[in-house]
């Protein structure tokens, strides 16, 4: 997975440079052969060389200590990242966007990338964010979920009942969210399904996770926590969420049924909504 994003970005600033390998190696009197190394992540090719490259590629200090990174520990597979405060993640949004299959599983709250702005502020000011920060997580949510949702892949989303219960915001923010789900939940690429309270324990205890799966590089896991993400490509840690995933496939409510009980939360929230106004006129 570094070696993945450490080769697209430095593609991606040779481009903004309007440069070819070959034309950067000219620059530094290099052959270019050694650009091809060092931009595919070779192992035997220097930091001295990289840093050399990112100067002439102008490229910012922070994303030059970000590469110089992702260089250094391109062998390594699995991967711990620290979180930030509200800031997107740049691993999993790349992954994304060329993930061909898309499977996550959440138990606390509405799965990121179907929850409405209102409800992910919410959220963010529950980590707790502070308001700019919020504000970021929600304007990163939204872009995450425009490049994921948008019909090019396949997504499935596994819920615990829970998760739509848990009051987030006041009623109008729950509404609109339940509402949204059952919007989300016809379309074609899209697959929500639900598992009841009434189920008890399931093979989801563990916490949330999300796999990805491609076309022509093997599948990750994503693991995210209060204080890092984990990137899991090790395929016996990848093959052990596959196991849970069959597991909650066979345990979790059909389409129907899942749409059945969003609509059933639906109408137990308004009659709630309605008891609680008429206690308030009497």
């Amino acid at each position: 997975m570094r070696g993945r994003e450490f080769g697209d970005a430095m593609r991606a600033l040779l481009r903004a440079a309007d440069l070819t390998n070959r034309a950067a190696a000219e620059l530094l009197g290099w052959q270019e052969a050694k650009v091809s190394e060092l931009v595919n992540g070779k192992e035997g090719v220097s930091d001295v060389d990289l840093a050399k490259l990112l100067g002439l590629l102008r490229t910012p200090p922070a994303e030059c200590d970000h590469l110089m990174a992702l260089h250094h520990d391109a062998h390594i597979r699995d991967w711990l990242q620290p979180t930030g405060s509200g800031a997107p993640n740049r691993t999993l949004r790349e992954h994304e966007k060329i993930a061909s299959d898309i499977t996550g599983w959440s138990m606390n709250v509405v799965h990121g990338l179907l929850q409405v702005p209102d409800y992910t502020w919410h959220l963010g000011l529950a980590k707790p964010l502070d308001e700019p920060e919020a504000r970021v997580l929600v304007e990163n949510r939204v872009v995450r979920q425009t490049a994921v949702l948008d019909g090019s892949r396949a997504v499935k989303i596994f819920m615990h009942e829970q998760a739509l219960r848990l009051p987030v915001g006041d009623a109008g923010v729950m509404g609109e969210q339940l509402h949204h789900l059952l919007r989300l939940s016809v379309r074609p690429y899209l697959t929500i399904r639900l598992i009841p309270t009434a189920f008890g324990p399931h093979a989801g205890l563990a916490g949330d996770f999300d796999r990805l799966k491609f076309k022509k590089i093997p599948e990750i896991v994503y693991v995210e926590s209060e204080g890092a993400n984990v990137f899991l490509e090790d395929q016996a840690s990848v093959d052990r969420y596959e196991t849970v995933l069959k597991s909650l496939d066979r345990t979790a409510l059909d389409e129907v049924e899942t749409r059945k009980l969003i609509t059933s939360i639906i109408g137990e929230e308004a009659r709630g909504d309605q008891v609680a106004e008429e206690q308030l006129q009497r």
